[in-house]
């Protein structure tokens, strides 16, 4: 018999036949909504207003009058 690593011939160690069924997989959790998110009031404050992009992009835009390549 050969010294070194083998594989185990054990009927024990064998990998069982096609009878084994693998679990379900598990269950999503179903969403939680609470009153308190579903009525909400505006901020007071109001919502944010970005500054205007059209004029900032016509301040860059004739900076650059070379194409990437």
């Amino acid at each position: 018999m050969e010294e070194g690593c083998m594989t185990p011939r054990h009927v024990g160690s064998r990998i069982p036949a096609a009878g084994l069924v693998c679990p379900p997989p598990p269950r999503k959790k179903p969403a939680v909504y609470y009153e308190e998110e579903r009525k909400r009031d505006p901020p007071k404050g109001g919502y944010f207003q970005p500054p205007d992009l059209e004029a900032f992009f016509t301040i860059i835009a004739p900076i650059r009058r070379q194409a990437c390549s």
